[in-house]
């Protein structure tokens, strides 16, 4: 008789299909591509004092708000965008994220008009490679200061090491999957160049 038991997982995937389904196929995978980098940076702003789970299930439709997260689009936002997504229901409606969103992806074409990839920057902060820690998973620490002060300086906004540590075990440049986590030795054995699956 087959063995349905449910693959073992990290204890904050548990209890809601779509938490399960973006751990089983998403969080900890090394991203290397620029843009989602960005948007994956935004969304854990925007998650900031809420649920993760409540991100995940807007997170469509922050990317119709947010004109599927294109920096250039975004930077070209306006005052009147900026009252347009704050009557956006569909969305976490904070105007101080929402402004940190637009001069974010005005941060983000400056680098990359100084010849300073979003990505290359990023995974430089981890000598390009992922890093692989044990429990107890902190909320931030000394890579995530010094990573939030790095973007800060090239003008980030909602990027404290609490955040950024967040986004640093989502894009994969942390693996801070449990031991016994089934997705653990699959998400080590991966580099910089796997792709996070889109869902």
């Amino acid at each position: 008789m087959m063995d349905m038991a449910a693959p073992i997982r990290c204890q904050w995937a548990q209890g809601h299909p779509l938490l399960a389904h973006y751990h089983d196929d998403e969080w900890g995978v090394p991203e290397s591509d620029s843009r989602a980098l960005w948007e994956k940076l935004i969304l854990d702003g925007f998650q900031a004092g809420l649920s993760w789970l409540t991100v995940l299930k807007k997170r469509d439709a922050f990317r119709d708000a947010f004109e599927g997260f294109d920096p250039e689009r975004v930077a070209r936002f306006n005052a009147h965008d900026v009252e347009r997504l704050l009557n956006n229901t569909a969305i976490i409606r904070s105007r101080a994220k929402i402004e940190a969103t637009i001069g974010n992806a005005r941060a983000f074409l400056r680098m990359q008009e100084q010849g300073e990839a979003f990505a290359t920057f990023c995974w430089s902060m981890v000598d390009d490679r992922p890093l692989q820690n044990l429990p107890p998973v902190p909320a931030h620490t000394p890579l995530s200061v010094s990573f939030s002060k790095a973007l800060k300086a090239r003008g980030f906004k909602f990027v404290g090491p609490t955040i950024v540590y967040a986004w640093m075990q989502a894009t994969g440049m942390v693996n801070d999957h449990a031991p016994d986590c089934h997705r653990r030795q699959v998400v080590a054995a991966m580099g910089k160049g796997a792709m996070t699956h889109r869902s």
